[in-house]
């Protein structure tokens, strides 16, 4: 019995070993960031993207500068108004404030034009990279691939399994 258990616990610990070494032979490594970095494409895409959100943000500003002009105004005159007066002032600047937020919301937020035009500009990109990437792991006989751009937990690879400069060359 215990002869029997010896060798099965060896011939289960040569299939973990042989998977292991199968396994290890079988991934190679690239930065995601060098890769898209290295394409035109996707550096003029941020680069309009950046214009875009500088341009929407002074539009966001004014708005905001208005809000805060009347509210200035608002705190200089609010001694000298009727209640009702600076009731009526109260409203008008916290509605033009909530209007100047949603302005905001609809520019930069999740749903915003910003979000929007990087899906537009970007996705496109990610999607020529990815289908390179897939198509260049299969061609070399890749089972995985791991992305030292954006898995902080890699601690250390061998350049020998990095293949982004060859990932950016089939991209060319």
């Amino acid at each position: 019995m215990m002869i029997a258990m010896k060798r099965l616990l060896f011939a289960i610990l040569a299939v973990v070993m042989t998977v292991g070494v199968a396994t290890a032979q079988n991934y190679m490594v690239i930065d995601s960031e060098k890769v898209f970095k290295s394409l035109k494409e996707y550096n003029d895409a941020l680069e309009q993207i950046e214009q875009l959100s500088q341009r929407y943000q002074q539009e966001v500003d004014k708005k905001f500068a208005e809000v805060e002009r009347l509210y200035n105004n608002y705190m200089v005159q609010r001694a000298a108004l009727s209640e009702n007066a600076r009731q009526s002032r109260e409203r008008e600047i916290l509605a033009l404030e909530a209007e100047a937020t949603k302005f905001q919301e609809s520019l930069f937020g999740t749903e915003g034009e910003i979000m929007k035009r990087r899906m537009e500009l970007i996705q496109p990109i990610q999607k020529r990279v990815f289908d390179t990437l897939e198509s260049f792991a299969k061609q070399n006989g890749y089972d995985l691939i791991i992305d030292i751009a954006a898995n902080p937990t890699v601690l250390y690879y061998s350049s020998n399994i990095d293949f982004t400069e060859r990932v950016i060359e089939a991209l060319k």
